[in-house]
């Protein structure tokens, strides 16, 4: 089986190894089954992305709708616009997890702003009519429960995207481009442990002030996250191995 590339962003390693780590276990893989390539450490390599299952773009601590970005955001932009170029001419299979759907959204030529945000927690995710005929989709049912945390967020889907999953707050959670990329802006690789412990990574980061960690803590715990979101992972790896 040809293994699959995790494109990671987040320079706090606890973070980054966790992300890693759930996207193994959730989609079933083997350490050697997923290459992870860490942009935020250096410049991406020269990849033939077809040598690869498929292509995971996880979250991260960068905004597609931040007014002034650093020399890393860029560079690190550049290069996900070449991976983005590959992914459509040869469609090869996507899956990007919030970051990537306003990287994806903004490549493509939809608008990200700040305009539907959501702080640190649980949502209740609804599944659209196009959703409950999607293969990643096919276990959830009509609605879930994920968890969130975003700055930013889709507030004009680019052309051809098929919204597959929306919420009361945040209007675009998920979508589809052709048969071969899908983006969420919920984290379907995340349980309570998994968002705890990027809560204590994120303290002071602006999504939440920091002495709010415990309550939000106390609050994943009881939150109600359906383990079937989990599913989403697991169905991509399945339908590209």
């Amino acid at each position: 089986m040809k293994p699959f590339l995790l494109l990671a962003t987040r320079p706090e390693d606890a973070a980054a190894d966790g992300e890693a780590a759930a996207l193994r276990r959730l989609g079933g893989l083997e350490a050697v089954d997923l290459h992870r390539v860490r942009l935020e450490q250096a410049p991406l390599p020269e990849l033939d992305l077809t040598d690869h299952a498929g292509v995971i773009l996880g979250g991260g601590p960068f905004n597609s709708s931040d007014a002034d970005k650093s020399e890393l955001q860029q560079r690190i932009e550049a290069d996900l616009a070449r991976v983005l170029d590959q992914v459509f001419a040869d469609r090869v299979p996507f899956l990007g997890l919030c970051y990537g759907i306003g990287t994806v959204t903004s490549h493509l030529g939809g608008l990200v702003d700040r305009g539907f945000g959501e702080p640190v927690g649980a949502v209740t995710v609804s599944v659209t009519a196009e959703g409950r005929e999607d293969p990643l989709l096919a276990e959830v049912g009509e609605e879930f429960r994920a968890f969130v945390g975003h700055k930013e967020a889709v507030a004009r889907l680019p052309e051809g995207a098929v919204l597959l999953a929306t919420g009361q707050s945040c209007p675009v959670q998920m979508y589809r481009i052709g048969t071969h990329c899908w983006v969420t802006q919920f984290h379907p690789e995340l349980d309570a442990a998994g968002i705890k412990e990027r809560i204590h990574v994120y303290r002071d980061a602006g999504y939440f002030e920091p002495e709010q960690v415990d309550q939000l803590c106390a609050e994943a715990d009881r939150a109600g996250v359906t383990p079937v979101v989990h599913s989403i992972v697991r169905r991509f790896v399945d339908l590209h191995r």
